[in-house]
């Protein structure tokens, strides 16, 4: 299958009911899927007139206290920021697909990785965060499917699965798992009828003085949580390594091929491949920097991944960068040209000690 099928079967076995769209390349083949496999499993689909419809849909079945999702690509996802926002202030569960293209503006249907703010910041107005899954393979769009609609309904917020041209178009094995099941999550909150109960309210808006205030400070309460439970990665190769790659997505299907061919070689190279990228796995890669002696972080942009990895090392050692943007993919040969030069270069740094992370 390809990636963007795998995906779209995944959201349908994870439970997924509801699917409002609008078609941009290049994740037009989870609209197709969804159109055709949805209403099989009792499902509706719904081609909306615009990305900012799409969204508003998803905040209505949402409130329902369905499980619904809507896909787009990097234009697309701009346009449903507003919604994303709503969804959050709102605190209602829902699944957001990104295939990344390349930008900014229209750009091009290249893979791209130049979302990364956009979808670790929030995106939208307002203090918020989404949680962002990051799949690498064909078969992590469909497993990760089911960890976001979980994680979606545990904490009542959107979810945004952030993959790439490349990721969702290419075609592999996928294993659809018998014990990847749904969870039933009670929704005591949703507007599913008040008859025996006293009613419920879904609503963004606290116009008296002092109640913004206390809802942002218990989002950032649930963020906290999420940051401390939730973060996610891969570690490939690092008990031994003295330099450290830092990749996500197809780039660190790249990144993983160098770092075979660098210990063919003879240079010890690790891969933290980060499945998480809100929130992000800062722990593993500050504990791989305290014995590196530099860190590589590769993507396909000229840098934003790399802010988060220079926050986390906190000076523990060298971060570098080596960037492709606007549809260009790393290759392995350029990768072992870095690591090359950063293995005659870096030698062992004068460290200071890392505060701890507050909790």
């Amino acid at each position: 299958m390809t990636g963007n099928e795998a995906a779209a079967e995944a959201a349908i076995r994870a439970g997924c009911r509801f699917y409002y769209g609008y078609p941009i390349t290049p994740q037009n083949e989870i609209c197709a899927y969804m159109a055709a496999h949805l209403p099989e499993a009792g499902g509706t689909f719904l081609q909306a007139e615009s990305e900012l419809a799409a969204i508003s849909m998803v905040h209505g079945s949402a409130g329902a206290g369905a499980r619904a999702m809507t896909s787009s690509s990097s234009p697309g996802i701009s346009l449903k920021q507003e919604g994303i926002s709503y969804l959050a202030g709102s605190e209602l569960p829902s699944v957001i697909i990104n295939v990344q293209r390349g930008g900014p503006g229209l750009g091009d249907i290249s893979a791209s990785q130049g979302d990364y703010f956009q979808a670790t910041r929030g995106g939208g107005h307002g203090d918020y965060r989404t949680l962002v899954l990051a799949p690498y393979s064909a078969q992590e769009m469909a497993d990760l499917m089911f960890e976001a609609f979980d994680l979606a309904d545990k904490y009542r917020t959107p979810v945004l699965v952030l993959a790439d041209a490349q990721l969702g178009q290419m075609m592999e094995p996928v294993e659809f798992r018998d014990d990847l099941k749904p969870k039933t999550v009670p929704k005591p909150w949703a507007l599913s009828g008040a008859e025996g109960r006293a009613r419920n309210i879904v609503m963004s808006f606290y116009p008296i003085k002092g109640e913004l205030e206390a809802f942002n400070r218990r989002l950032q309460e649930k963020y906290t949580r999420i940051k401390a439970k939730e973060a996610r990665c891969e570690e490939f190769q690092t008990k031994d390594a003295q330099i450290i790659l830092v990749a996500y997505g197809t780039s660190a299907r790249v990144c993983k091929e160098a770092v075979k061919k660098a210990r063919e070689r003879g240079v010890g190279v690790g891969l933290i491949r980060p499945i998480t990228l809100w929130p992000f796995p800062e722990r593993a890669i500050r504990k791989a920097a305290e014995k590196a002696r530099a860190i590589l972080t590769v993507e396909m942009s000229l840098g934003q991944m790399v802010e988060d990895v220079r926050l986390a090392v906190e000076g523990c050692c060298p971060v570098h960068l080596h960037g492709r943007p606007g549809g260009g993919v790393p290759a392995t040969a350029d990768i072992l040209r870095e690591l090359k030069k950063l293995n005659r270069t870096s030698g062992r740094v004068e460290r200071r000690r890392a505060p701890a992370l507050n909790s």
